[in-house]
């Protein structure tokens, strides 16, 4: 009987471009999604590039029965668990929903996890896990805090994971701590479609180039920076997906918990992004300077070493890469999932 990788959140972004990494792979999948913020269509469009079929579950990972029915019905070998609310902004707004979903949800996942002894897990986590780290590059070592929610919410997780593999030596957990996730699959047939306003800046200027929007509002330009704005590790979508399979990898012979940056090691300014986006796709992106959003910090950007020491992965994509399959996404569905 043939085992499957359970991802919960499958149908998100990250959790889309996982899907069909792992099912070029050779891997059988299975995703369990609400769809409260990802579509249906991003897994028919897996399907579709992977020429594989994947099993597709409507479900919450706060539901007990839900999940319990999955894993009587499946033999899982191992979990990757994306399933979790991710706008900072709403998230100060709405806290007991952030921590009901993220937390209680996650505590649930480990509990039907644990009744089915499925021990092998590997973790969404966040570099907000750092709050306002004191150096940057970042280390895994570095102190951990939280400015909002959304950040305090993976870092319970955090620390709920840590409590179970002390309890229980037998699983086997990566924590994996991303950077800023942007671009898409180079087909242009699955990316990044956030409901209502984008709370990231790829996807902002991306609907702004599409002319969806009139203009990027770049929040502060007093930061003790280069040019004045924010800077960020980027990540492509596509390196971070081959992160999650080296991760899975990792699980087979490993027991015990590690958390592991994934990000470039390499800051870039939020004008160097818009900058990168007009040059690269030949397409303007009006922007004005607005003031500065309250959470905000200035530098943030990862020492990557250790995944390529433990996992044996590195990112390959270049900026140009991030820019222009964004843009290839977007300018082939400029309204996302929706015809």
């Amino acid at each position: 009987m043939s085992s499957y990788i359970l991802l919960t959140g499958g149908a998100g972004y990250i959790g889309s471009h996982t899907a069909l990494c792992l099912l070029r792979a050779g891997y059988q999948v299975i995703s369990f999604d609400n769809f409260s913020n990802s579509s249906d269509e991003a897994l028919k469009r897996v399907e579709q590039l992977s020429g594989k079929s994947l099993i597709s579950i409507n479900g919450d990972i706060r539901d007990q029965a839900a999940l319990t029915a999955v894993f009587s019905q499946y033999t899982i070998s191992a979990v990757v668990h994306f399933a979790g609310l991710k706008a900072v902004g709403e998230s100060t707004e709405l806290p007991l929903h952030y921590y009901d979903n993220n937390v209680a949800g996650t505590v649930t996942l480990c509990r039907v996890m644990q009744h089915f002894n499925v021990k092998k897990l590997v973790f969404s986590s966040s570099a907000t896990v750092y709050g306002d780290a004191k150096e940057v590059p970042i280390k895994e070592t570095s102190a951990r805090s939280a400015t909002n929610p959304y950040g305090q919410s993976k870092l319970m997780i955090e620390y709920i994971l840590e409590d179970l593999q002390r309890a229980d030596d037998d699983w086997s957990i990566a924590v994996l701590r991303y950077f800023n996730p942007v671009g898409a699959d180079s087909s242009g047939q699955i990316g990044e479609d956030p409901n209502g306003i984008p709370n990231n800046l790829m996807p902002f200027i991306s609907q702004v180039a599409v002319g969806k929007r009139q203009q990027l509002s770049v929040f502060g330009d007093d930061y003790p920076t280069a040019d004045g704005t924010g800077v960020r590790d980027y990540i492509h979508v596509v390196d971070l997906a081959q992160g999650h399979l080296k991760a899975l990898e990792f699980l087979q012979s490993f027991k015990g918990i590690e958390a592991i940056n994934l990000g470039t090691g390499v800051g870039y300014s939020v004008l160097d992004m818009v900058k990168a986006f007009s040059d690269v796709n030949k397409v303007p992106v009006p922007y004005q300077i607005t003031a500065r959003r309250p959470g905000d910090i200035a530098v943030c950007y990862a020492e990557p070493s250790k995944a390529k020491r433990l996992l044996n992965w590195q990112t390959e994509k270049t900026l140009q890469d991030m820019v222009r399959d964004t843009w290839h996404w977007q300018s082939n569905n400029p309204n996302g999932y929706k015809a």
